[in-house]
């Protein structure tokens, strides 16, 4: 398996915990680059902003996967996946981390700001090291939500 680019984004709520798996993930064997898209205080800030950051670069393919952070984990993840090419679960526990990679072959992951840090943890390290399962059955299901996000709908 190669090793990845993770990026991070956080509101004010989420700094803390952004920077302690900051500081985790850089070590980690999976990882070959950590990249930190804001916030860079606790000062209250906007987290469709860091979402948008973090977002067009997994959108562009700089990064590999994404990890936004705010207070419930949810703003974020509606923000991320409002762009193209984005698909974020809210994860609060690592068997979700699991199922959204292996099922859904999502590529950010959300949390919420109140998660300890241990379980931080393993619901990144979950998800940056489950591999999408390639079922026919998931890819169909995935198309459909590519059918959808294609078009326009009012």
């Amino acid at each position: 398996m190669e090793k990845i680019k993770l990026g991070f984004a956080a509101d004010h709520r989420g700094y803390e915990l952004k920077e302690e798996l900051i500081k985790y993930f850089k070590h980690h064997e999976k990882v070959l680059e950590v990249v930190d898209y804001g916030t860079d205080s606790k000062e209250s800030c906007d987290y469709p902003d860091y979402a948008k950051l973090l977002g067009l670069e997994i959108q562009d393919k700089s990064i590999d996967f994404g990890v936004g952070i705010c207070g419930s984990g949810i703003g974020i993840s509606i923000a991320l996946n409002k762009i193209k090419g984005v698909y974020c679960a809210k994860c609060n526990n690592a068997l979700e981390a699991r199922y959204t990679r292996l099922d859904n072959d999502t590529n950010a992951v959300a949390i919420s700001s109140d998660t300890p840090l241990k379980e931080a943890i393993m619901i990144v390290e979950t998800f940056v090291t489950t591999e999408f399962s390639n079922q026919e059955r998931h890819i169909r299901r995935i198309n459909k939500v590519k059918e959808i996000e294609g078009n326009n709908h009012d």
